[in-house]
């Protein structure tokens, strides 16, 4: 019986090792594909309405399409559905690749383009979302102690994976200004391999036995009606919330700097990885913090800051005189301390999720959780786009700042909520602003060592 409980326990611990892998090869996908996506939609003459669609579309299609991953985990091991979603996934960086080629030679119907990228894009996004709920009930069974500090730590790797593979990929675009459709035709291929590999180290992980229980069910519609009425709905909602008035100005801070700053690909690299740099940093640090202080505690002072981000975009307005490595540095620093931030209430409104949730309806809580917190971030995209393709202006102020400025107002009403509405749902220790400078000084004292 003890042997079989180390071999067990083993394995364990061989999965959690092999699950920081295949994370890392994830966050080179996303560093090579996912982060220049918004760019390549650019580069393919795509409109402002089609690139707020590009970045919130896919994802709430993809999470739809996790109802039927509920279905599928009556009858098919968690394993089994999370390779074949993620092996299909990288297959879809195919076509993606393609399209580029079709449109450097094409000499007609080039506008039907940016659609097709939105299509194969929505697909490749789909497919991939279909193992979310399998997986995170697998990692729930996997990952029983220390949750908190687990994710953290696999979290700021897969988070240096990214910004390594951003600034490789910044410097080939860079490279090819000339001739850029290549560029994206190498990093997108080179996303391709690394999801391919992705999908493989998920069939080298221990999967603990899982029994379907059909009590556990409960229908999507069963959850929205009684949302309201539990803890657990109401964190639903509000971060639901949060995403709606993210992406109200989200999916256009790329096209701000590429386009209306005119950053080159370098200095929108630098920028865009400025959050990832600040996330690798304190991840860890957050996760240790949450485990002891509560994951509602590090929501809500973390909402605190959030909702000031947007307005500090808006002030580059004031600054557009000053030479433009200026704007680079002061973008990069607000990038810094919004990463810093968003690392909190991410790992948080995830981890909240572990401890709220019974194993048995993980995959149920997670996939409804998906769906709502997406819609919220499509609406809100909706919102931006429409206001932008409609060349709203205030006083002679462009439509995307005014954007940062809506996203400022709804995100602080959220704000409010938060703090008032959310409750701890674990015994954790009594939180207090010296025990978080502390923390932070701990951070700071550590990577200047």
């Amino acid at each position: 019986m003890e042997q079989i409980k180390e071999k067990k326990e083993d394995e364990i611990k061989k999965s959690e090792k092999i699950s920081i892998v295949e994370g890392s090869f994830y966050g080179m996908m996303e560093g090579f594909g996912l982060k220049y996506i918004t760019p390549y939609a650019l580069a393919l003459g795509a409109t402002n309405f089609l690139i707020a669609l590009l970045n919130t579309l896919p994802n709430f299609l993809g999470t739809l399409n996790q109802l039927t991953t509920l279905k599928l985990i009556k009858k098919k091991p968690r394993k089994t559905i999370a390779f074949y979603s993620v092996l299909f996934q990288s297959l879809l960086w195919i076509p993606l690749i393609l399209l580029g080629i079709w449109y450097i030679f094409a000499e007609k119907n080039k506008e039907i383009v940016p659609i097709l990228l939105l299509v194969f894009y929505s697909l490749l996004l789909i497919i991939g979302a279909r193992a979310g709920p399998a997986w995170n009930s697998w990692m729930k069974d996997l990952i029983v102690k220390n949750s908190g500090k687990y994710f953290g730590t696999r979290n700021r790797i897969v988070n240096l994976a990214i910004v390594i593979s951003m600034a490789f990929a910044g410097l080939i675009l860079s490279y090819f200004t000339k001739s850029l459709l290549i560029g994206f035709f190498i990093i997108f291929f080179i996303a391709f391999l690394a999801r391919l590999i992705s999908s493989f180290l998920l069939l080298k992980q221990y999967e603990p036995p899982f029994t379907y229980k059909d009590n556990s069910y409960f229908s999507f519609k069963q959850f929205l009606q009684k949302m309201s009425s539990n803890n657990f709905g109401r964190f639903v909602i509000l971060v639901s919330l949060i995403s709606f008035a993210t992406s109200i100005a989200g999916p256009f801070f790329a096209v701000y700097m590429l386009r209306d700053l005119g950053f080159s690909y370098i200095q929108f690299t630098i920028v865009s990885t400025g959050a990832i740099i600040s996330m690798i940093i304190f991840l860890p640090r957050w996760g240790v913090f949450a485990d002891s202080f509560g994951n509602v505690k590090v929501l809500k002072l973390t909402s605190l800051f959030i909702t000031i981000i947007p307005l500090l975009w808006f002030f580059t307005i004031f600054l557009k005189g000053l030479p433009l490595i200026s704007i680079v540095v002061y973008l990069f620093c607000l990038e810094l301390f919004s990463g810093f931030m968003w690392a909190g209430f991410n790992l948080s409104a995830s981890n909240f999720i572990y401890d709220a949730v019974t194993r048995e309806k993980m995959a149920f809580c997670v996939a409804y959780f998906n769906i709502i917190n997406s819609f919220g971030a499509f609406i809100g995209a909706i919102l931006g786009g429409f206001l932008v393709s409609h060349d709203f202006t205030i006083s002679g102020i462009n439509g995307i700042a005014i954007l940062f400025i809506l996203s400022f107002i709804i995100r602080f009403f959220i704000m409010v909520f938060i703090q008032t509405t959310l409750k701890e749902v674990r015994e954790v220790k009594d939180f207090n602003l010296r025990d978080y400078l502390k923390n932070i000084m701990r951070d700071l004292n550590f990577y200047s060592s």
